[in-house]
Parts: structure tokens; sequence; C-alpha cells
């Protein structure tokens, strides 16, 4: 058997994934973060952005959208608490260009009656949707 750490994501909807992998990367909130197995332990928060799980029975990496959350990593085990998880092929692609626009728009409107953080964290979590998808594609094609 491949040498793998156990991994779990899970949201406040449901759980998304399970199972092994030979890696890990997370979107970290320090900056990205890759975990194999043996990885010490540690725990810290993660911002949105693609999840990518390499599982050793695959041959694409397996990738998830995450809004937030936290990441924590033990012997053996990593486990991913987000705020959302959607994985990659179920984002929709005209939905995230359309939340990016309308928080762009919000934010060029300072009169407006939204809070410019939360436009600001609408606009860096449909950034990263579009990412996520942008990374999906070229990995299929």
């Amino acid at each position: 058997m491949a040498n793998t750490v156990h991994i779990d994501v899970v949201s406040a909807e449901a759980s998304i994934f399970s199972g092994e992998a030979e890696f890990v990367v997370a979107p970290a909130s320090a900056g990205e973060v890759g975990i194999y197995p043996n990885h010490a332990p540690m725990i810290t928060t993660i911002k949105p952005g693609a999840l990518r799980i390499k599982q050793a029975s695959e041959a694409e990496e397996t990738l998830i959208f995450i809004s937030g959350g936290m990441l924590e990593v033990q012997p053996g085990v990593v486990t991913v608490l987000a705020d959302t998880a959607v994985r990659g092929h179920d984002l929709d692609e005209a939905k995230a260009i359309a939340a990016k626009e309308a928080a762009e728009e919000a934010l060029k409107n300072r009169s407006s009656d939204i809070d410019y953080a939360t436009a600001q964290a609408e606009l860096s979590e449909a950034v990263a949707q579009i990412q996520t998808i942008e990374r999906l594609r070229k990995n299929t094609h």
C-alpha cells in the first residue's frame, strides 16, 4: 500500500470527501500549505481557494473549492472544516463571474448600503471560485 494520509472534508451542509491521499494542498491564511503523510501536527485557518487532493488511485488531483474554515493535521489524519465546500466540477462559472462583477460594482460605488468588508470578502470568494474552475479546466485538457 502506498504511503497515504486520511483526509476528511466537511462543511456545515455535508461531508464532501473522505479518503486516502498521497498529499494535500490547502489554501492556508498565510499561504498554501502542502501536507504529506507523517506531517507534523498543526492547526490553521484557511481562506477561499482550491483544496487539492492527490489520491493514490487517481491520475488527476481532486479539486474542492472551500470558502474558508479550519485545517487540522494530526498523525495520519487531515481534517478540513470548511465554511462552504463544493466539488470543483459542481462550481458554476457564470454564477461566480456574476458574483465577482456584483462585488466589484459594490466596491466602486462607495455610497451603496453594502458593507465594504462584506463586498471585499465576496469578491475574494468569487475570484477564488473562478481560479478553481480554471485550474480544473487545465487539469482536464
